[in-house]
């Protein structure tokens, strides 16, 4: 469906538009709300003109476009019509400002605990390894004036191993967070068997980020007190939390909403 050719004056506004066109596909806001993931009071005060709620231009562009193809607008004359009623297109927003929140700052006084186990481990195996060396090495050396002389044919010790013992892997303690600050909650997601629709929201309700996560994309997001999630292909998504895994978010197709908060993750 297309406006663009009506007169201005008789041309509804953006969201008188989209509300008639959303009565005239027989649809009710809460489906509308189901299949684009806008919030149901979102979209409410869009239909009312009110883009107050949507957190800025950016963003209120964005849900205008997702609205426009759930009703069968067209989206790039209605986000025209937005920008001509709102004082046309913003600026862009350099990179570093609009993704803010997937910046994740560790604390540069921080030790690293985990390098410094490592470390030690590697030191202790060393050093065992080299006392054992050196005493199989003493207990070899013939002593003056009795005991046998060593073997001519250099035979093999059948006891003795073969060659030095390989050092041991360390293993790093599942408990350790690597890069996540300890006071905050941080959330990354991995697209790994196709792509999924996403929502990230902080916890006093700011929209950090949503869109469509293409297979083999990511994002991290980071808040003091929570971050609440909405997956549209959850079995799709591997979510790290704090910096762990979490073993199974959903199945393939599954709509999931959870929240996470600090710490240990526990799915809310």
């Amino acid at each position: 469906m297309s406006i663009g050719n009506s007169p201005p004056e008789d041309r509804p506004s953006v969201g008188q538009a989209i509300q008639k066109a959303r009565i005239d596909a027989r649809l009710t806001v809460d489906e509308v709300s189901a299949t684009t993931r806008v919030r149901v009071p979102i979209v409410h005060a869009i239909e009312q003109d009110d883009f107050s709620r949507c957190g800025g231009d950016v963003y209120a562009r964005g849900h205008v476009r997702t609205l426009a193809k759930a009703v069968g607008l067209d989206p790039d004359e209605l986000v025209a019509q937005y920008d001509a009623e709102h004082g046309g297109r913003p600026a862009p927003t350099p990179a570093a400002a609009l993704f803010e929140a997937e910046r994740i700052r560790p604390e540069p006084s921080r030790p690293n605990w985990t390098a410094a186990m490592v470390a030690a481990i590697v030191a202790v195996v060393g050093f065992v390894g080299f006392t054992l060396f050196s005493g199989d090495e003493s207990a070899r050396t013939p002593v003056a004036g009795g005991g046998p002389s060593p073997d001519p044919a250099g035979e093999p010790d059948p006891a003795k191993p073969a060659g030095p013992e390989p050092d041991p892997e360390p293993s790093v303690s599942e408990s350790a967070i690597a890069a996540a600050p300890a006071d905050k909650v941080t959330i990354k997601l991995v697209a790994e068997d196709g792509k999924s629709w996403f929502s990230a929201e902080a916890h006093n309700g700011r929209l950090l980020e949503e869109g469509v996560l293409q297979d083999g994309d990511s994002r991290t997001f980071t808040d003091d007190k929570r971050i609440d999630l909405v997956l549209g292909n959850a079995g799709a998504v591997t979510l790290f939390v704090n910096g762990k895994e979490v073993d199974k978010v959903g199945e393939v197709g599954q709509v999931q909403r959870v929240s996470y908060t600090k710490g240990d993750p526990e799915q809310g």
